[in-house]
């Protein structure tokens, strides 16, 4: 959360005078304090939030044993600060980092608060392999029913939690088993040595990578490890994962377990072929995948984890020629997409909190909610429109992630201005697609001269264009487009009288930007063309299934 000064001094003297009903710890630290000790106190203090179902709680330097304000020069800048939260992001088993570095000064002492999430419902907290927790003022390991408590707070409603009771190891894929002991040994690494997980049996792996109870296995297990042959013991769950291919050539294919493998084979049916854009100001493209592979899988894994299995559904994934859509049943189980896209949000709960944690071990996902934020950065870095959202029926997520350009305008405006905060990015996608964006944001950008136009109009600025010295280009793809392109329709129907569908298709092709996917091309030619028929420029000889255009 961002706060204010005078609210960082009320936080503050509300944990020196209630410190007894918080979840804080106080340190003096007058010039640093270990890495490693803080990482203790965020699994200690991370745990104690969950067990007392509060969102967050603090570990502030600067304030003696006695609750007495002597100030810190502890993580004085940005640098360090940055450095801690990716250092504890990197040794917290479960991936979890502070939310915040906070600074206050009162009476020129300066106070730094840190803001630890709790415990996501399900998943306790450990540093380094180590649970932590809290006696009084004293670090103390993390007592077995504690941990209990929290590993048993969703697994009654968790699906993916469940002990198949006829199941045994010999019911899983051999090859799925090796390709976790590697996810498993990246995850870890260095604090395990890969011989020393390679040396461990069957068993001892699954427990260690939270996938068995008790050494029996779980529903989760056969998810992402489980044989072909063992689909049955999840039934009437499909366990599928389906692509499909539409448009002019249209083939689909399902996919069933070991989802740990298939998610790749799925992926790799994806047709990833090369776009060109033409940076402003130079004469040589930049080539991109279509499609960033890392993104397609985190949309794979996403689905996998968040679905609700208790409807019975499998996961299907629709590639257009512009664009693919993953599907999943179960709302949006925690929080607004928006939220994770500016990284601004840690989930406090998920709806399969054993699959999630199995998961996380065998180095898929994190369970911090970054896998938005990093498709969002990978479409940015890439210059091409964001994955959408699409949240309107209440039991399904849909993930759109594009594959063209929609306006030119956009990608080139990325390429420029690589110092854009995210949160205008955001903004500036919403307004090529016609979407609505917040009044701040219309300001804000209204300010900085990077849209114009009203209502429905509204559009990426002329001021952009002229920016990048693509100006003609900016002219030609806004008013005067239709009246560019209509020239070449009117020059081709005076000189032979007439024109099919599909002549008038090749006659603007060579002109249409090649950033256009196929769809979009279509549609500017079907829009022209029914413009020009209301204008009375042009009219159909023909029948509606095979027109004939001609001058009127």
């Amino acid at each position: 959360m961002t706060l204010m000064n005078d609210e960082l001094t009320e936080l503050l003297h509300r944990l020196l005078t209630g410190w007894e009903n918080e979840v804080v710890e106080f340190k003096e630290a007058a010039r640093q304090f270990s890495v490693d000790k803080t990482g203790e106190y965020v699994s200690a203090l991370s745990n104690e939030a969950n067990l007392r179902g509060v969102s967050a709680r603090w570990l502030v330097f600067g304030v003696s044993n006695d609750h007495k304000i002597v100030g810190t020069t502890h993580l004085v800048d940005s640098q360090q600060r940055q450095s801690l939260k990716q250092h504890i992001h990197q040794s917290i088993d479960q991936g979890l980092t502070i939310r915040e570095a906070h600074e206050v000064t009162i009476d020129e002492k300066r106070v730094v608060l840190l803001e630890v999430p709790a415990a996501p419902q399900g998943i306790p907290i450990s540093w380094k392999g180590d649970y932590r927790a809290r006696a009084g003022e004293s670090l103390v390991p993390l007592t077995l029913d504690k941990l209990d408590e929290i590993r048993q707070q969703t697994i009654g409603a968790d699906w993916t939690a469940l002990v198949v009771p006829e199941a045994t190891i010999a019911h899983l894929d051999s090859a799925a088993i090796a390709r976790a002991r590697q996810g498993f040994a990246e995850r870890h690494a260095p604090r395990l040595r890969a011989s020393d997980i390679a040396a461990w049996d069957d068993e001892t792996f699954l427990s260690k990578a939270r996938l068995t109870r008790d050494g029996m296995i779980t529903r989760a297990a056969l998810l992402l490890l489980g044989a072909d042959t063992s689909t049955h013991l999840l039934t009437p769950h499909p366990a599928q994962l389906t692509w499909k291919l539409v448009g002019e050539q249209q083939a689909y294919e399902h996919f069933r377990l070991p989802f740990l493998l298939n998610t790749t084979a799925l992926a790799n049916r994806i047709r990833n072929v090369q776009l060109r854009l033409l940076p402003p100001n130079e004469l040589i493209y930049r080539e991109i995948n279509k499609y960033d592979e890392r993104s397609i899988l985190e949309a794979l894994y996403n689905c996998i984890a968040h679905q609700d299995y208790a409807q019975n559904a499998r996961v299907i994934v629709t590639e257009h020629s512009d664009r693919i859509v993953f599907e999943s049943v179960g709302e949006f189980f925690d929080g607004t997409p928006d939220d994770y896209a500016l990284d601004e949000r840690t989930p406090r709960r998920y709806r399969n909190p054993f699959l999630v944690e199995a998961m996380t071990e065998l180095n898929l996902i994190d369970h911090m909610g970054y896998g938005i934020h990093r498709m969002v950065q990978d479409q940015v870095r890439r210059f091409l429109p964001l994955p959408d959202y699409e949240l309107s029926t209440p039991d399904e997520v849909k993930l759109t992630i594009p594959g063209a350009v929609i306006d030119e305008a956009f990608s080139q405006l990325l390429m420029m201005r690589t110092d854009l905060p995210l949160e205008d990015v955001l903004a500036l996608d919403r307004v090529q697609k016609g979407l609505e964006i917040s009044r701040p944001a219309n300001t804000r950008l209204r300010k900085a001269k990077l849209i114009e136009g009203r209502g429905r109009g509204t559009r990426i600025s002329s001021a952009v264009a002229a920016a990048t010295g693509q100006k003609a280009d900016y002219i030609r793809t806004r008013a005067q487009d239709d009246a560019h392109y209509a020239r070449f329709v009117v020059d081709f129907l005076t000189e032979y009288g007439g024109a099919s569908r599909k002549e008038i298709d090749e006659l603007l092709g060579k002109y249409l930007s090649e950033l256009l996917g196929e769809t979009q091309r279509r549609s500017k030619v079907t829009n022209l063309l029914t413009r020009m028929r209301k204008e009375g420029t042009i009219y159909n000889a023909g029948t509606q299934q095979k027109p004939r255009w001609k001058l009127v």
